[in-house]
């Protein structure tokens, strides 16, 4: 498939209302290779999607957190396995939700292990998200306790879906990561990120505060009803009442992003040393598996899971496609997505990268995921 097939394909999705609007893009070691803008900002606005759109990019905040991350692991200030007790004493010995009784009171025991920092990069360290696991949503609810989204400190303070290093699930330990990022540098994680790898980048526009010029070139998030149909509502800009999370938060555009994957591509662009990226890329969960994620919020999220019927592992901190997917990306290829349907892939043996930013719920569309793959098979056919 050549640009102009990429561009029907992204075109079609948009005029037939599959997509509000996408950005799309794609880049190899000697630069961007694709890119591409169709549909509107807010479907029936009137405003057209463009390359310098602003998304909320979620989860695709945690690759920039584990990077910023890795430095002070380059610089000898932590290691990915001491136990982190010392600098954030929640992590000493969290509690782990056994289950419930009877009545419905939480089980809860201390761990029997501390914390690292390779644990939390790798969603091995216990904690998990209310979106996926129904005890953990059971628990917030009948707690009180606020959610990781909420911005609030206290909401990181909840229990261990299970021991540490035990097995995987997604969560929020790389709001964790973020956290350690502060106590080790003295910034805050905003601070460092902008310093340290997003201007050293030329990322302009990604940030956890975006000003008035970039908001006003958001893009706005909208929802799949179930006849298909989608609605969408203005940008609103992110708010952080008490800490800026590492898991998620960061606004980017399509091209800021791909900056970064071509950083990575280039083995580190300055930011990162070429064999802190190769560690970065490479399994770092052992024999522990990536396990399919089953929603407990279908209104976020649907059941989801990268390529059925292979292994699959987490590094520092990407998925890690253990075989080749006909067509699209090689084994040992890195990725992942962001909470409103955005997507990237980063194949370190084809040198190739790329990224399709959309902004709806629920997560892992279906439609969504088929434009992705199809896409991304696009690029490599041609």
């Amino acid at each position: 498939m050549n640009k102009t097939g990429l561009d029907h394909l992204l075109r079609e999705a948009a005029a037939k209302g599959r997509v509000a609007g996408v950005v799309a893009l794609a880049a190899d070691r000697n630069g961007p290779i694709y890119e591409a803008a169709f549909g509107e900002r807010v479907r029936g606005g009137g405003v057209a999607m463009t390359l310098d759109t602003v998304f909320h990019i979620a989860s695709m905040t945690k690759a920039i957190t584990a990077a910023a991350a890795m430095q002070l692991v380059e610089q000898g200030k932590i290691s990915l396995d001491e136990p982190l007790g010392r600098l954030l004493p929640y992590l000493d010995q969290p509690p782990v939700l056994e289950g419930f009784e009877a009545a419905g009171q939480p089980r809860l025991r201390p761990a029997r292990a501390p914390v690292t920092l390779r644990q939390l990069l790798t969603h091995t360290a216990g904690f998990a998200y209310d979106i996926w696991n129904a005890d953990l949503n059971r628990y917030l609810k009948a707690s009180g306790l606020p959610g990781a989204r909420s911005g609030r400190l206290k909401g990181l303070e909840q229990p261990l879906a299970f021991e540490p290093g035990t097995r995987w699930e997604y969560g929020i330990g790389i709001d964790w990561a973020g956290r350690v990022v502060e106590a080790v540098s003295g910034q805050d994680l905003n601070s460092y990120v902008l310093d340290h790898i997003l201007r050293p980048l030329g990322m302009k526009d990604a940030s956890y505060v975006p000003d008035d010029a970039q908001a006003g070139r958001g893009a706005g998030l909208h929802v799949r009803h179930p006849d298909g149909t989608l609605s969408g509502q203005d940008f609103r800009k992110p708010s952080f009442p008490e800490f800026f999370p590492g898991g998620a938060g960061l606004v980017s555009t399509g091209p800021d992003y791909l900056r970064f994957l071509q950083a990575l591509l280039a083995g580190g662009g300055g930011v990162l040393r070429p064999e802190t990226v190769a560690m970065m890329l490479q399994n770092q969960m052992g024999a522990l598996d990536v396990l399919p994620l089953r929603t407990a919020e279908p209104g976020l999220s649907h059941d989801f899971e990268f390529f059925p019927g292979q292994p699959k592992k987490w590094g520092l901190s990407f998925l890690i496609n253990t075989k080749a997917v006909p067509g699209r990306r090689g084994a040992g290829s890195a990725g992942w997505a962001g909470l409103f349907n955005c997507y990237y892939w980063l194949d370190p043996g084809a040198g190739v990268a790329g990224v399709m930013l959309t902004q709806s719920l629920p997560f892992a569309d279906p439609v969504l995921l088929d434009l992705f793959g199809r896409f991304e098979a696009g690029v490599y056919a041609a």
